[in-house]
């Protein structure tokens, strides 16, 4: 697990496997490792376009082009101006989010976005009660299975909402948007209860989920926000593919757009699996 962890940090940090003490016997073994590793790489990150699910009251994304085309040099040239809220798509929680004083986008320490990680799959439950919530007991059913939740584990949640993305209705439980639409919202998250146990008693560094929020629809106190943000917990929202994962052995790389004094930011993820 140290290599797989070192090679992912390689991979999101352009570091040499010599550097993160990766060391290798000659050059060709470590070419072979990071090719496989490379081949180990699943995207968790839903693309950013004019479909992205937004919360009801949260500006959506926009992407307007600036150029693209022949310059009279000669040469080919595109750009484009985007414009969205933190908080949408695949995307970072900062601990400021829900806590003051907490860390904002640009402080969490990488040590925080990067480790080994593990799936606690409840779909079976979330898929047949939109406001199923995640509880001590789902992780505890997941420790008699698979061994006691290590502590600084990222925990990923996979409610198998993500089979609905980018239909907002499926996803969100309503496609209107507004303040309006805010009470209408329908799909598990966390609840306070489990998130305390996380914290308090594994220690976790991150939690992500496949859904629009670590709090289920249907809260409106966002009670493990707070609890995860008060123990300076970074949380991924919106993430996609989490099927593709192991139960456990491998690691992920969060790496979100570095926002100066951000409450979020658009996240791009990926999971470097065991070779």
């Amino acid at each position: 697990m140290r290599r797989l962890l070192a090679m992912a940090a390689c991979l999101a940090a352009g570091a040499t496997f010599a550097t993160l003490g990766g060391a290798f016997a000659d050059d060709t073994d470590r070419e072979r490792a990071s090719a496989s590793a490379l081949r180990g790489l699943v995207d968790l990150s839903h693309s950013f376009n004019e479909r992205t699910i937004y919360w009801p009251t949260a500006t959506q994304f926009k992407l307007t082009k600036v150029a693209e085309g022949e310059t009279e040099g000669g040469y080919f040239y595109a750009a484009n101006d985007f414009a969205a809220a933190e908080h949408g798509g695949t995307h970072l929680d900062s601990p400021v989010h829900f806590a003051r004083g907490g860390d904002t986008t640009d402080e969490i320490p990488l040590t925080r976005l990067v480790g080994r990680a593990i799936v606690v799959d409840v779909s079976s439950r979330a898929l047949t009660d939109r406001d199923y919530l995640i509880s001590r007991s789902d992780f505890r059913s997941w420790e008699r299975s698979h061994g006691r939740i290590p502590r600084s584990t990222i925990v990923l949640l996979r409610t198998g909402f993500d089979r609905y993305w980018p239909n907002a209705e499926r996803y969100l439980g309503t496609a209107e948007r507004g303040q309006q639409a805010v009470p209408k919202l329908h799909f598990p998250g966390l609840a306070e209860e489990g998130a305390r146990w996380l914290v308090r008693e594994r220690g976790i560094k991150a939690v992500g989920i496949d859904t629009a929020s670590i709090d289920y629809g249907q809260s409106t106190d966002f009670r493990s926000h707070r609890v995860l943000g008060a123990a300076g917990v970074p949380v991924f929202e919106n993430v996609a593919r989490l099927g593709r994962l192991p139960t456990r052995g491998f690691a992920l790389v969060a790496l979100p757009m570095k926002i100066e004094g951000g409450s979020g930011g658009p996240l791009r993820v990926m999971a470097v699996l065991q070779p």
